[in-house]
């Protein structure tokens, strides 16, 4: 994996090199940690003007540099607790000669940019923008692979709630629960904040579990990820609890199930971003709910729960293949309920199959 890790910082050297700066600071966690295999807590990345060094400061904790760390990447600890890894990075560059030096500027405050200038007058700041973050967007073959376990952890521990006693069960209890899951099977934890929605509260987005209790005749909404290595599923399912769904639970289910239906099959190299949301969202505005849906229909995976490419009406950029995606359309209905569906794919071309889905819980409508 070594290799891997170089290759990915000279390919990112190529890019500045070309913007016209000598050398680059990653601060980002989750760049740092796609260039150098692992990221401890406040760590940054110089790479360049002669050699590439991942700075970091063991804090009161005692964090300590990833074991998963590329091997032939220099590591510096800096020897003041508390000391700002990316103020250092930039006197390393200065010291080594760079004249400019091409910083993340959204992943800097204001206060950190300048003190970057303060300690190296003469060098030059360029803004390295996303670069990082477009060059993380196609996955390569272990990237991938991790992903897959991590839905296939997220998978079975959803499939073991299920398969418990819910009625009586607390909001709270269940997604706690689900998350011990995770753990068991493997995960580091889980990939993103985990929400289980009942009754009135099921199908909303992002929603924090309360002490609600599941009651018969409830949806039931559930939305969880494992994080596996660092890159991270997602899934979000929608049940009925204990009866036979109610007309109006079947009609809406249905709905968020074509909508999410159109924009799984929307996933193809070359679609732009903003039709793969359009696939989805017509289905529920000619039902009636397009007051009712979020800003996006899906997102990236990978290192973060939630980064490039965004399936939005507005967003630029078409799809490539190997781009792992969500796709997770949902309604709710105050005072209700409501119904969210989201899976974790890979977009694939037709001849390769076409999207690879790696979330494969059911989706079918079932009474627990």
């Amino acid at each position: 994996m070594s290799e891997v890790y170089a290759a990915r910082r000279a390919r990112l050297r190529e890019r500045y090199e070309a913007a016209g700066s000598e050398a680059a600071l990653v601060s980002g966690r989750a760049n740092v940690r796609y260039l150098a295999g692992g990221a401890p807590p406040g760590a940054a990345l110089l790479v360049g003007p002669r050699e590439d060094v991942l700075l970091y400061c063991r804090d009161s904790f005692g964090d300590t540099p990833d074991d998963r760390l590329a091997e032939g990447l220099r590591v510096q600890e800096l020897p003041e607790p508390g000391s700002d890894t990316a103020v250092a990075g930039a006197e390393r560059a200065a010291a080594a000669g760079a004249g400019s030096l091409a910083v993340e500027e959204q992943h800097l405050t204001v206060a950190r940019h300048r003190a970057l200038g303060s300690v190296a007058p003469r060098l030059r700041l360029d803004d390295l923008g996303t670069a990082v973050e477009q060059q993380r967007l196609v996955k390569d073959a272990e990237e991938i692979s991790s992903l897959r376990i991590a839905a296939e952890i997220a998978d079975q521990a959803l499939g073991e709630l299920l398969e418990s006693i819910l009625v009586g069960r607390t909001e709270r209890h269940l997604a706690l629960e689900l998350e011990r899951r995770l753990v068991d099977h493997g995960a580091t934890g889980p990939a993103l904040p985990t929400s289980v929605g009942t009754g009135p509260n099921s199908g909303l987005a992002g929603h924090t579990p309360t002490d609600r209790r599941v009651e018969e005749g409830d949806f039931l909404s559930v939305c969880l990820g494992a994080d596996y290595r660092g890159y991270r599923s997602e899934i979000a399912r929608t049940f009925v609890i204990g009866t036979t769904p109610a007309d109006w639970q079947i009609e809406l289910y249905e709905q968020v199930f074509a909508a999410q239906r159109a924009g799984r099959e929307a996933l193809a190299p070359g679609t732009p971003y903003r039709d793969v949301d359009r696939a989805a969202r017509v289905v529920l505005e000619a039902a009636g709910h397009g007051e009712r849906l979020g800003p996006r229909i899906g997102h990236g995976v990978g290192l973060e729960n939630d980064e490039d490419p965004r399936l939005t009406p507005s967003a630029m950029g078409k799809l490539d293949a190997c781009v792992p995606v969500t796709v997770d359309p949902g309604v709710h209905l105050p005072g209700r309920g409501g119904v969210r569906i989201d899976d974790t794919l890979v977009v694939r071309p037709e001849a390769d199959g076409g999207p690879e889905l790696l979330t494969i819980t059911t989706k079918e409508l079932l009474a627990l």
